[in-house]
C-alpha cells in the first residue's frame, strides 16, 4: 500500500473566473407551533408529534390535513417526504377516524415499505391501532398479494439467473446460441411489457426482430406449460384481472378510501393504469415524487405523469416542499443552480436549513486514473484525520465503465467498500472478455477456457466448437489447438481463412504491447464483429460497447507486457472475490460504491462525483439520442400510444435526453449533506475532456433563488411576531410565460409565445442554428 500522505489535489479550475458559489436562501424556521394553534381541532395531533420531535413545516402541515380529493405532493430533494407520508396516514387515522384498513400506501422497495411500517408503528398515539390491517406495500408485493387470494397459483421467476438461463435455452433450440445476451432481451422484453405493448404487437419488420420476436414467443409460452410469471406479469396480470373482474375492483374501490403513492416519478404506464382504477371511487389519491429526479426513463418511469397530473385530476390540490432538511446551503444552491436550466419541471427552488463554511470541491485530475490515485490518496487522509469515516463516503458515477480505475486502486490499496453497481469484474463483460480471451491464448497458446470464449467471434457455437477441438486434441496434440476448427464439417474456403488468420493474428499479439495488442484485435475484426453482431443492435447505443473498449485500452496503457496486463487482471479478480466475501459481512464502515441511478434515495455525509465531463455527464448516448437504438422502441411506442412523442423530431428527442441527464447531475449532487466533491478529468480515454455543463453552467446567468454570497441564517422568530410587526414577504417581479426554446446543445435561442396562433404551431426552427424548436417556458420581468 502506498505510503499515507498529503497528496496534491490535481490542478486547474472548472468554474469561471470570478463566478461566486452559489448558495440556496435559508428557510425561515416555521414548524407547527407557530402554524397550528391550541384552539384548532387537530391541535392534539400535531402537539403529540411536537413531543416526539417531529417537526413540521407549513407546507408539510398542508399535506398532512389534506383529506378530501386528489393531491399532488411535490417533494424536492431531502425536503422529508416520508415523513409527510407516514405523519398524514396517522392523521388520517387519528384526527379522521379512518379504520386502517381503508388506506393503502403504495411505494417502490421493500426497504422503504418496511421502513415506513416500522415508523408508523412508532408513531405518538397509534398504540391500540391495528396497524397491520393497512397496506404498506411495494408495487408487486400488493399486487402479487391480489392474485394469489384470487387463486393465481404461478411460481414467480425471483432469480435473474435463471431467468437468464431459460433464455440461454430456448436459443439453443432455435440455434442462436450466443447471438444475443439474455440480459440485454430481458430488459427489452420488460420494456415493452411494461409500456403495456404485448409480444404480438411487437415489431417484426426486419430479420432481428422476426427473431427477436420469436424469442419472446418461445419464452411466453414455457412460462405458460410451466405455470411461471416473472416481476412484469405480475402487474399485467393485475391490471388485466380487475379489468375482467369488476366485482373485485369495485370492492377494493369501496375498500381502500385513501391510497397515498411514494416516489410517484418512478411510475411506468402500467403501475399508473392500476392505481387510477383503485382510486376511481373516492378518487382521494395522494401522490409524492419530484419531477427534478425522473431519471428511469429506460426503466418506463414517465416525467409527464406528474407534469400532467392536473390533467387527469382538474380539481387536484398541490402542496411543494420545497426546504431541503439533509444538504448544506452551498450543496442545495448549488442543486438549484443545476436543475433550474430545465424546462420540461414543475418550477421550484428550494430553500435550505443548514449552513456551512465548506463550500463544494471541484477538482481536475490530468486522467481517470489519477482521478482515482487522487481520490485514494484524498479519503486516506480524511479518515486518518478524523474528519470522517469509510461508512460516511460514497463515490457516484454516470456508467459502471467510470469505476474501473477506482475499484482497482480500492481493491490494491485493500480499503473497505462496498460496490453496488454489479458483481462482474470490468474485465468479464461480454464485450471485453473475447479480447481479454485473445490475449491469454497469444499468453498461453493451449488455454481451453479462453477458446471457448473465442469461438462466438468466429460464428461458431461454443459446443460445438469445444468439441471438435477436444476430439481433434485426443487424437492428435497440436501447437496451436485452434486449428483443429478447421475440421468442422461443410466449412467454406472463406471460412477456414478466417480461422487461420485469426491463429495468425493471435500469434503475432505475443510481442505486442498490451495497448498495441488489444488495438490490433479491434481494428483486425471485432469493432466490426460488435457493429453487424445482433446482440449489439439491441443495446442503448453503440457508443456505449465504443467506450467500454476505449476503457480497456485505458487500462491497457499502463502496463508494458501482456504478462503484466493479464497477471494484473487476475490479481484483481481474486482480490474482487475475496473483498466480495468480506463485504457479506455487516460492517457498516465501508466506501459505498454505485451509479448515480442507483443513488437516488440515500444520502451521505460525504459524496464524491467522478468523471463529471462532457460526453459522460451528459452522456455521448444523450448527445445523439436523435439515433436512439432499438432498444427506445418500446418506450417511444408507448409515449405515441399516449400522445406523448407524436411529431418530436431528433431535436426535440435530444433536448428530453439532456433534461434527463441533468436530473442525474442534480440527483448525484443533491446526494451530499456535509461535503461534496465534484471531479473533471482533463483527458478521458486519451482525448481531451471538457467540463460537464451541467457544473458549469450553475456559475452562469442571473440569479434564480440562489445568493451569491454564502446564506446567514435566519433569526429564530415567531411567524406570529413578525406578523404583528407588519413583516412582508418580498415577491419576485417576474413571470413565468410560454415560450419556443430551442432543443440544440449550446444554443440559447427562444421566443416568447404570446398569440393564439403561435401556441397552435406544431413546430418552429431555430431562427439562430436551424434546429427544431420546443413548446417550454421562460421566466420574464414583469
Amino acid at each position: 500500500m502506498t505510503a499515507l500522505s498529503h497528496y496534491p489535489a490535481p490542478t486547474g479550475n472548472i468554474i469561471p473566473e470570478g463566478r461566486p458559489v452559489p448558495h440556496a436562501r435559508m428557510a425561515p424556521p416555521t414548524y407547527s407551533i407557530d402554524c397550528v394553534p391550541d384552539t384548532d381541532a387537530d391541535a392534539f395531533f400535531f402537539r403529540g408529534l411536537e413531543q416526539h420531535g417531529i417537526l413540521l413545516n407549513q407546507a408539510q402541515i398542508q399535506a398532512v390535513r389534506h383529506v378530501e380529493g386528489p393531491l399532488l405532493t411535490l417533494a424536492g430533494a431531502g425536503s422529508g417526504k416520508t415523513t409527510v407520508l407516514i405523519c398524514r396516514a396517522a392523521y388520517l387515522l387519528r384526527v379522521r377516524r379512518v379504520q386502517p384498513g381503508q388506506f393503502l400506501l403504495i411505494t417502490f422497495s421493500k426497504k422503504a415499505a418496511e421502513e415506513m411500517r416500522e415508523r408508523l408503528e412508532h408513531m405518538p398515539g397509534l398504540e391500540n391501532y391495528a396497524l397491520s390491517a393497512m397496506q404498506v406495500r411495494t408495487f408487486h408485493a400488493f399486487c402479487l398479494r391480489l392474485l394469489r387470494i384470487n387463486g393465481f397459483e404461478q411460481e414467480i421467476l425471483s432469480d435473474s439467473r435463471y431467468q437468464q438461463i431459460v433464455f440461454k435455452k430456448i436459443m439453443l433450440a432455435m440455434g442462436l446460441q450466443d447471438t444475443y445476451q439474455p440480459e440485454v432481451l430481458i430488459a427489452l422484453l420488460s420494456s415493452y411489457k411494461m409500456a403495456m405493448i404485448t409480444v404480438a404487437d411487437i415489431p417484426d419488420k426486419t430479420p432481428e426482430e422476426k427473431e427477436v420476436k420469436r424469442i419472446f414467443e418461445q419464452y411466453e409460452q414455457w412460462k405458460i406449460e410451466n405455470r411461471k410469471m416473472d416481476f412484469d406479469d405480475i402487474l399485467l396480470e393485475t391490471y388485466a384481472f380487475l379489468q375482467e373482474r369488476e366485482n373485485v375492483l369495485h370492492a377494493l374501490q369501496r375498500k381502500y378510501t385513501y391510497i397515498s403513492v411514494d416516489e410517484f416519478q418512478d411510475t411506468n404506464t402500467v403501475q399508473y393504469a392500476i392505481v387510477q382504477m383503485l382510486a376511481a371511487h373516492h378518487r382521494n389519491l395522494m401522490v409524492v415524487g419530484d419531477d427534478d429526479q425522473t431519471i428511469y426513463s429506460f426503466n418506463g418511469a414517465r416525467n409527464e405523469f406528474i407534469l400532467k397530473f392536473h390533467e387527469t385530476y382538474p380539481d387536484a390540490a398541490t402542496v411543494l416542499l420545497d426546504i431541503n432538511y439533509r444538504s448544506t446551503s452551498s450543496i442545495v444552491g448549488l442543486g438549484n443552480a443545476i436543475i433550474r436550466h430545465n424546462v420540461q419541471r414543475k418550477r421550484k427552488t428550494l430553500l435550505a436549513t443548514k449552513i456551512s463554511d465548506v463550500k463544494p470541491q471541484y477538482v481536475k485530475p490530468a486522467t481517470s486514473d489519477e482521478e482515482a490515485d487522487w481520490l485514494i490518496q484524498d479519503m486516506q487522509r480524511r479518515v486518518a484525520e478524523g474528519s470522517c469515516a469509510y461508512g460516511d463516503i460514497a463515490i457516484l458515477y454516470r456508467t459502471a465503465n467510470n469505476s474501473r480505475a477506482l475499484i482497482e486502486q480500492l481493491i490494491l490499496h485493500n480499503l473497505p467498500f462496498v460496490d453496488y453497481s454489479g458483481s462482474d469484474s470490468f474485465y468479464e463483460q461480454w464485450m471485453v472478455k473475447p479480447i481479454i480471451d485473445h490475449l491469454r491464448i497469444a499468453q498461453e497458446r493451449r488455454n481451453f477456457e479462453a477458446m471457448e470464449g473465442v469461438l462466438p467471434t468466429l460464428y461458431i457455437g461454443r459446443e460445438q466448437g469445444m468439441r471438435i477441438i477436444q476430439e481433434g486434441e485426443a487424437l492428435q496434440a497440436k501447437k496451436w489447438p485452434l486449428i483443429h476448427l478447421l475440421g468442422l464439417p461443410q466449412l467454406k474456403d472463406f471460412q477456414k481463412d478466417k480461422i487461420k488468420n485469426r491463429i495468425k493474428l493471435i500469434k503475432s499479439l505475443a510481442e505486442m504491447t498490451p495497448l498495441a495488442a488489444v488495438q490490433a484485435v479491434r481494428s483486425d475484426f471485432y469493432d466490426a464483429f460488435l457493429e453487424t453482431n445482433k446482440r449489439s443492435k439491441l443495446t442503448h447505443h453503440r457508443e456505449m460497447l465504443k467506450e467500454t473498449l476505449d476503457e480497456l485500452e485505458a487500462s491497457a496503457k499502463r502496463f508494458a507486457t501482456l504478462e503484466q496486463f493479464l497477471y494484473f487482471i487476475q490479481e484483481v479478480a481474486e482480490k474482487r472475490i475475496d473483498m466480495q466475501a468480506s463485504q457479506r459481512q455487516r460492517d457498516p464502515d465501508k466506501i459505498s460504491l454505485m451509479t448515480i441511478h442507483k443513488s437516488k434515495g440515500l444520502e451521505f455525509e460525504l459524496v464524491y462525483v467522478l468523471c463529471a465531463i462532457e460526453g459522460n455527464m451528459p452522456h455521448s448516448t444523450a448527445l445523439e439520442a436523435r439515433q436512439l437504438g432499438d432498444i427506445r422502441v418500446a418506450s417511444e411506442m408507448a409515449e405515441a400510444a399516449n400522445g406523448v412523442a407524436k411529431g418530436l423530431d431528433g431535436a426535440a428527442k435530444t433536448a428530453a435526453a439532456l433534461e434527463e441527464e441533468r436530473r442525474l447531475a442534480y440527483v448525484a449532487v443533491t446526494r451530499a449533506k456535509a461535503e461534496l466533491v465534484i471531479s473533471s478529468p482533463a483527458f478521458y480515454r486519451g482525448k481531451k475532456a471538457e467540463p460537464s455543463r451541467f457544473i458549469v453552467s450553475a456559475f452562469t446567468d442571473a440569479d434564480s433563488g440562489v445568493t451569491s454570497r454564502p446564506a446567514q441564517p435566519a433569526a429564530v422568530v415567531s411567524p406570529r411576531l413578525r406578523e404583528a410587526a407588519g413583516d412582508k414577504a418580498v415577491r419576485r417581479a417576474t413571470e413565468t410565460v410560454a415560450a419556443w426554446v430551442c432543443g440544440q446543445a449550446g444554443c440559447k435561442a427562444w421566443s416568447r409565445i404570446s398569440t393564439p396562433q403561435e401556441a397552435r404551431r406544431p413546430a418552429k426552427s431555430c431562427p439562430l442554428c436551424g434546429a427544431g424548436m420546443v413548446k417550454g417556458q421562460r421566466e420574464v420581468p414583469r
